[in-house]
């Protein structure tokens, strides 16, 4: 089973979508707490339209965006290594968001979506990284035409 993870910083709709669509998307799984943007086709209504217009099903799933304290936190003092610490244990505490995701990601071709571009600095590599560590899921970080590996880890390239 394998499980994307995108960010559309930098993308514009039209290339974020033919990214999708690239890798067989199925299922577009929108992981911000708050799925709104300042990037035009990225709040939640016009995105969740532009992935259905293109057949691909969205869901947002705000249990596994990370909580504002924790964001407003990491925006003032840049500390990854606190952010993660303090994300992890609330990423402990959504079993069942997180139980849906992996039902969700064994039926479909799913592909999860923040921001930012670097998945290193992004809470969705987290969420992976959870759902990774039993050795049942395949994690591909994708980015406009490529797919980049999570540090320590091999990935399927297809």
């Amino acid at each position: 089973m394998t499980l994307m993870t995108i960010g559309y910083e930098g993308l514009d709709i039209l290339a974020f979508i033919a990214e999708l669509k690239a890798h067989n998307v199925s299922t577009l799984i929108d992981v911000r707490e708050l799925p709104l943007s300042r990037k035009k086709g990225f709040s939640k209504t016009a995105l969740m339209e532009a992935a259905e217009q293109a057949g691909i099903a969205y869901l947002h799933m705000s249990a596994l965006g990370c909580p504002r304290e924790i964001r407003k936190d990491y925006y003032s003092d840049g500390d990854w290594g606190h952010y993660k610490k303090r994300f992890n244990a609330y990423l402990r505490m959504q079993d069942e968001a997180l139980a849906t995701l992996q039902t969700t990601a064994t039926r479909n071709t799913c592909c999860l979506v923040c921001f930012e571009a670097d998945f290193n600095f992004c809470h969705r590599s987290l969420i992976t990284d959870l759902l990774a560590r039993d050795g049942k899921m395949t994690i591909q970080h994708l980015r406009a035409r490529s797919r980049v590996p999570s540090a320590g880890r091999e990935l399927a390239v297809a």
